[in-house]
């Protein structure tokens, strides 16, 4: 199994000695797979900084373990701690471009550093990775007569010349307008896993979190997921909002106002009131759909493989039809929808009762379009009726294909019925989000 490009344990790290001796890192545990993008939030002072140059080999790890690149870096050595510089492109707040140096000249230094190609090789490299950022036009252009939004290009353009195996970027869009933070991301992302990068991006910037696979967050120097620190923010902020209010007499103030006055003041409230509750409503809907999503795909999955089977999908029934809306090989599917009453989860959905199938070639229910669509075979189903709280089926499960050829058994079922007991129930919760917030979109990988 090949090792992740970033795998953290029990990370500490401190700044100075004896009594000025201050803890900046405390037991981090993280690790970042190949290809992943994962930022780094939270407030000034809390490590994050740290945290990266310590990823980026520009310091060695005190305490713990820390493997980048395949190599430990917890006292490493220079020699070792250079090695991994030469794999890394970093992205810093300030661009860092040297001003003598042409924007050619800038990108050429950084496909230098990786020590791979001569210097023809490396000049075409840089032209043609300005180009991709949209700075061809630019090429002899030096730092000062270029934008902040263009600086930063070049120096994604430096960062990633090389074909480095990770990326950390430092406040990349700090200094940068909306408009150009979004261009510089959105690059970054694009360019980086066109070439199957690591990112790993420190930022204050919550305008920029849509990129991110995962977002952790960084306080006092201690590793919390991003959920709970929007949670803990939130909970700070309404205290503040009610501190604040409570502050205001607010029977002096209703008193001296006319009805035109009181009229304004509720329409005022009644307004801001709404407003909250539906943006609390719709972040909270939107993050748990999302949440909810993921997690189907990834149960139905683990399902199957300890039942033993090649698949498992489920069904969502609309009205006189089903719909599937969780399935591994969903993309190749698209939209895959069947009356109630036919095929084998229609019949299902239509009785209410679960059905066995040894070959599916041989039941008059099955429809093998899917098949000859997909090229997959079926030979063995088992499926399941799933009831909401009201005892209604609202839903299909099925089992795809046991692996050793035999048919689903009585046993078989019996374990499918129990963990479909609790993903019932999860996918019941779905099933009311997306109905509330008008989505139809399927649950895949």
């Amino acid at each position: 199994m090949t090792d992740a490009p970033i795998r953290i344990e029990g990370l500490g790290h401190a700044y100075g000695k004896g009594a000025l001796r201050k803890q900046v890192l405390s037991q981090i545990d993280l690790s970042i797979p190949a290809g992943e993008i994962v930022i780094v939030t939270g407030p000034s002072g809390s490590g994050k900084t740290t945290l990266l140059t310590l990823a980026g080999a520009l310091r060695s790890a005190q305490e713990g373990s820390l493997r980048v690149l395949g190599e430990e870096l917890r006292d490493a050595r220079r020699a070792t701690l250079e090695r991994v510089r030469r794999r890394i492109g970093f992205i810093f707040q300030q661009h860092n471009l040297l001003a003598a140096l042409t924007a050619l000249q800038n990108v050429e230094l950084g496909a230098r550093v990786s020590g791979k190609h001569g210097a023809a090789e490396r000049r075409r490299a840089a032209q043609k990775m300005l180009g991709q950022v949209g700075m061809g036009e630019h090429l002899n252009h030096r730092p000062d007569a270029l934008s902040g939004g263009q600086r930063q290009r070049v120096a994604i353009a430096r960062a990633l010349v090389g074909r480095p195996a990770m990326l950390l970027a430092d406040e990349p869009t700090a200094s940068l307008d909306s408009h150009s933070g979004r261009e510089v991301v959105d690059l970054m992302q694009r360019l980086a896993r066109e070439e199957g990068t690591t990112i790993l991006l420190v930022t204050h910037d919550n305008r920029i979190l849509d990129i991110a696979d995962r977002i952790v967050h960084l306080e006092d120097g201690r590793l919390q997921t991003h959920t709970e620190s929007v949670i803990a923010q939130n909970r700070r902020m309404m205290d503040t909002l009610a501190q604040v209010a409570n502050r205001r007499d607010m029977d002096a103030m209703v008193n001296d106002l006319d009805e035109t006055g009181f009229h304004d003041l509720l329409e005022g409230i009644s307004e801001e009131s709404r407003q909250f509750i539906d943006a609390t409503a719709r972040a909270g809907d939107r993050a748990y759909t999302s949440l909810l999503k993921r997690g189907l795909f990834a149960f139905t999955r683990k399902l199957a493989g300890m039942l033993n089977a090649d698949r498992a999908s489920l069904f969502l029934v609309e009205g006189d039809q089903l719909r599937l809306v969780v399935a591994e090989n969903l993309d190749e599917l698209g939209e895959v929808v069947v009356s109630v009453g036919r095929g084998i989860a229609g019949a299902v959905a239509a009785t209410g009762q679960p059905i066995r199938v040894a070959d599916a070639y041989q039941d008059e229910r099955f429809n093998p379009a899917v098949d000859r669509q997909t090229g997959y075979r079926t030979r063995s189903i088992l499926a399941l009726p799933i009831r909401d709280h009201d005892g209604h089926v609202f839903a299909v499960a099925q089992l795809l294909n046991r692996r050793d050829d035999q048919p689903f058994d009585a046993r078989d079922e019996e374990r499918f019925a129990g963990f479909m007991a609790s993903i019932g129930v999860i996918f019941e919760s779905f099933r009311l989000l997306t109905d509330k917030t008008g989505t139809r979109e399927g649950t895949r990988s």
